[in-house]
């Protein structure tokens, strides 16, 4: 894996999960008195249903690779439900009396259950996502990508300012999206990635998906 500088950008690591969680838990913890139903950014979701989607990913994606043996071909069959109609299809919900607070903190539990799970899991082990069988590497990558784009969907409804340092990025950038255009702002690429805004000379995707399948290194 090459950074912007053609240097190697280092693995995805659970320390790299760790500190994801801490920059959307402190960047968000500034409005824990804001109104939470208000639309998230570009999305079609609210601000708290958000919070939640991301929270599913978390325990989703330790799930997958909690198992001594993975299935090949498929999730962790949890049961989902949606809270309202035009709303995400969660395994996690916040307990709504508990407020903001109660809801941030739902995502910092979750969000270490993903970092535990990935320090821990064998650099052999692989588990299923639709976007690619992965590894451990690859599942960090994919809870960053979704802690990054959508404390910026949150942020941008609730008013508030987020951005995570360019090494971050850079690294996830990489490991999920080794065609990401080679601009200085890694920060502005991974948004492209996700469809959230244009670059020049780059339209603002209305479609997007990672590559998480696991690339060996070269000469094996």
């Amino acid at each position: 894996m090459s950074s912007i500088q053609g240097t190697p950008a280092g693995p995805v690591t659970a320390a790299d999960v760790e500190q994801a969680v801490q920059l959307a838990v402190s960047a968000l913890r500034g409005a824990e008195g804001a109104d939470w139903s208000v639309r998230a950014g570009s999305l079609k979701w609210d601000c708290w249903d958000t919070a939640e989607h991301l929270a599913t990913d978390f325990l989703g994606y330790a799930a997958q690779l909690g198992p001594a043996h993975p299935v090949a071909d498929t999730y962790v069959p949890f049961a989902r439900s949606g809270q309202r109609p035009d709303g995400p299809v969660n395994i996690v919900c916040a307990d709504r009396a508990a407020g903001p607070a109660g809801l941030l903190y739902v995502l910092e539990a979750t969000g270490g259950l993903l970092a535990a799970v990935v320090r821990t899991a064998p650099p052999d082990k692989r588990a299923f996502h639709v976007y690619g069988t992965s590894d451990a590497e690859g599942f960090a990558a994919m809870g960053i990508v979704e802690t990054l784009v959508h404390v910026h969907d949150i942020a941008e409804g609730l008013g508030l300012p987020f951005s995570p340092p360019a090494d971050l990025c850079d690294r996830v950038l990489a490991r999920l999206f080794p065609d990401a255009p080679p601009a200085p702002d890694r920060w502005s690429v991974l948004l492209w990635c996700a469809g959230r805004m244009a670059l020049p000379g780059h339209p603002r995707r209305t479609s997007w998906r990672w590559d998480g399948t696991v690339r060996e290194p070269a000469g094996r």
